[in-house]
């Protein structure tokens, strides 16, 4: 199975699977009330040279998901693009923000979203600093954005 329909496989469980009551962690999946939010790809150590291999690397994420973005547009139409960096600053300021959107902020500058069946389904590319890891996230949730 290649990477992108595992990719979708992941997000059709999770669409599928019911919310706890809790907040838990299984495998590269962390759900809680209301949210599943999923770690589809995390890139390898590149923190060696001049940067260019963490340019390239960011550069194949975002690929990445815009080609998983293609697949989802095609199966529930056009995505809102959903800027986070207003959730993350009202966050800051101590407004309480509903999760998988918080936990999202803190690396996901924006996801693109769509609405099906009574979820949201968000996907993005996370980097939460120079010195970590890409990581290319899916959430499916209940939770309206903030």
């Amino acid at each position: 199975m290649s990477d992108l329909a595992q990719h979708l496989a992941t997000i059709d469980v999770l669409r599928d699977r019911p919310f706890p009551e809790q907040r838990g962690r299984q495998a590269e999946v962390v759900s809680g009330p209301g949210y599943h939010l999923a770690e589809l790809a995390t890139s390898e150590e590149f923190w060696e040279g001049d940067g260019a291999g963490r340019l390239t690397t960011g550069e194949q994420y975002e690929a990445e998901c815009g080609a998983l973005s293609r697949l989802l547009t095609g199966r529930w139409g056009e995505p809102q693009l959903v800027s986070l960096r207003g959730t993350l600053m009202r966050g800051a300021e101590g407004e309480e923000m509903p999760e998988p959107w918080q936990g999202l902020s803190a690396g996901v500058p924006y996801v693109e979203l769509w609405q099906t069946e009574g979820r949201w389904v968000a996907v993005g590319v996370s980097q939460l600093g120079p010195a970590l890891p890409f990581q290319l996230i899916a959430a499916v949730t209940v939770n309206d954005p903030p």
